[in-house]
């Protein structure tokens, strides 16, 4: 059932901190009878290849044991995997969902098998077929979630119909001398294990400034850019802004409106943000203000500069930086109607988001597919308007950081952290 956003913000009030991302939930069984034999569903620990390079496939060893006091007629592996990685063929005892992002989730594929034989309290087992992964040319910093539950975990209210798999259905073989897992008793009917991926690739972080040109009096439009120019896509923990732009706007000017993504920080300087915990490969988030010139100053210019996080991952920091120019024509001494602004563009007194189209967004997997991995629109920043000139120390600020004016966005700017909550209720 679709939501608007103020349910969803009652339920993020009322929810508190959930697990990371979507992945971190499993779907919830019925409760046993007290007197009921107790599953105790345990993982052994889960491995993968270092080094992971796109295009690249690699196997996911996974193993468990039923710990518990009766033997099980029925269990289900899952692999939920982000969408830098893709899964391959996948055997018909499996149904492959798609799920798209919403809150402030990212999109993700879940594959979950259903192994329809007895388990037996005591004894390991594994698949008796390795489930292949494939890395796509967007890989980078990826999450795989695998599960053994004692129910079925599929689906969510985002996921589109199951694809069911279409080779040989596989079976559990018994693991003789495999030491089996801890499990946990606080659920010993799931268990699950999250496997962080960094993949060998990078991804090219960039802004854009802009030549503004008026006469002292007129209002001029800036419309500065963040460009994730890849390969790679770049996930960040939930709460957390991908990069945090430091824009410082040139002297003798006062910002009038400003980006909905920037908060101010400093006399004509505003920390910004992006729209989500990602940036997808080819994704751009523009940054819209509108300036009024109230003075010449002799060389003003200003500057974006990306934060200062670390970015292992971005080796080209020559595009890091750009400058923003003020050109102040005639003699100052009237004013003026709005003039140029934003990269040299023409452009009225307004300031509005622009957007643009970002994402390599192809379909990664074979047979049966993989992560629905689609291109990513630019994301354009939504303005605050305040009221008149001068100063203008609310300007940026006075929609409670950049999270203000964009319930659509589900913004992650500054310092503000957000919480996720999942769809599904039943899901844990």
């Amino acid at each position: 059932m679709l939501r608007t956003a103020t349910d969803r913000h009652t339920l993020r009030k009322t929810a508190g901190a959930i697990g990371a991302v979507a992945l971190a939930a499993l779907g919830s069984a019925p409760a046993a009878a007290a007197d009921d034999p107790q599953p105790g569903l345990a993982l052994s620990p889960v491995s993968v290849t270092d080094g992971i390079k796109p295009g690249s496939s690699f196997d996911v060893p996974l193993a468990f044991t039923n710990k518990g006091s009766a033997a099980l007629d029925k269990v289900w592996l899952s692999y939920n995997v982000t969408r830098g990685l893709a899964h391959t063929e996948l055997p018909s005892n499996c149904l492959r969902y798609e799920i798209h992002s919403y809150d402030e989730a990212p999109s993700y594929s879940d594959a979950v098998c259903e192994f329809d034989q007895t388990v037996e309290p005591g004894v390991v087992y594994a698949p008796e077929k390795t489930l292949t992964l494939k890395a796509q040319d967007w890989v980078l910093y990826d999450k795989l979630r695998v599960a053994v539950t004692s129910y079925n975990s599929g689906g969510d209210d985002g996921a589109e119909a199951p694809v069911r798999g279409t080779g040989p259905a596989v079976k559990l073989v018994e693991q003789p001398g495999a030491t089996p897992g801890a499990g946990n008793a606080d659920h010993p009917d799931w268990d699950a294990a999250n496997v962080e991926i960094s993949a060998d690739n990078t991804a090219d972080f960039q802004v854009t400034g802009g030549k503004l040109t008026g006469r002292v009096g007129d209002t001029v439009s800036l419309n500065a850019k963040f460009t994730n120019a890849g390969p790679g896509w770049v996930l960040k923990p939930l709460g957390h802004s991908v990069t945090k732009p430091l824009i410082k706007m040139p002297a003798g000017t006062t910002v009038t409106k400003a980006s909905g993504f920037c908060k101010k920080v400093g006399s004509g300087i505003y920390e910004c943000g992006t729209s989500q915990s990602w940036v997808d490969e080819g994704e751009v988030t523009a940054y819209d203000f509108t300036l009024k010139i109230n003075k010449v100053v002799s060389g003003a210019k200003g500057s974006v500069a990306l934060g200062t996080e670390s970015r292992p991952f971005d080796e080209n920091k020559a595009n890091d930086t750009a400058d923003i120019t003020l050109d102040v024509t005639g003699d100052g001494s009237t004013g003026g109607s709005g003039s140029t602004g934003g990269s040299g563009s023409t452009s009225s007194t307004g300031g509005s988001g622009t957007t643009s189209t970002g994402g390599s967004g192809s379909t990664g997997g074979s047979t049966t597919g993989g992560s629905s991995a689609t291109g990513t629109s630019g994301t354009s920043g939504t303005s605050t308007s305040s009221a008149g000139g001068g100063d203008l120390a609310s300007t940026g600020s006075g929609s409670t950081l950049p999270l203000a004016g964009a319930a659509a966005a589900a913004l992650v700017a500054g310092t503000g952290a957000v919480v996720l909550v999942r769809r599904r209720a039943t899901r844990r």
